[in-house]
Formats: C-alpha cells, structure tokens, sequence
C-alpha cells in the first residue's frame, strides 16, 4: 500500500468520523469536505474505517494526511483550500490550530 494510498484513507476515516459525531450542520460541513477530497481524486477512493479519536485528534490526523497528500502531488491549492474550510468548521472550543 502506498503513502498516498494510506494518507487517503486516513483523511477519508477522519472526516467520516468527524461528521458522524457532529452536529447536523458541521456533519453536511464535514461531508462537503470528503465530497471535495473525493472529487480530487476522481471519486475512486479506499473505503473508510473507523478512526477513534477526540474532534481535535481527529481533526489534526486530517490535517496531517492532507499535508502529505500535498506533499505527493495533489493540488496544494485544493488541499489549502480544504484545510482552510476544515479550520472554519472547528468548534471554537477546540483551540489548536495547524502551525
């Protein structure tokens, strides 16, 4: 399996997990986010798998598999915009945005 391949799945996981714990609004946020993750990659993506986890692990597991999908050639700007929507969509309670 490769990295892409792993970090993919990671961050599909993460934000189904992430909608699947949230309130109604921030759960259609959160499926936006994976819609748009899925169209970068021609809506063939692995299947997810549970991802346990606080929202704020959950969200910084995204994060990170995102940066490395950015790093192995995804569109950085798409990835930016991405995180920059998943950072929107943080509840103010949970403090400890990506650096």
């Amino acid at each position: 399996m490769t990295l892409g391949y792993t970090s993919l799945a990671e961050a599909r996981s993460c934000l189904a997990a992430l909608a699947d714990t949230s309130s109604f609004e921030r759960s259609v946020e959160y499926e936006h986010l994976l819609l748009e993750l899925d169209a970068m990659h021609g809506g063939q993506g692995p299947a997810t798998f549970p991802a346990p986890g606080s929202h704020l692990e959950l969200h910084r597991r995204v994060e990170a598999r995102l940066e490395d999908l950015s790093h192995l050639g995804a569109d950085p700007l798409r990835i930016e915009l991405i995180l920059a929507r998943l950072d929107e969509i943080r509840p103010a309670t949970e403090s400890g945005s990506r650096e």
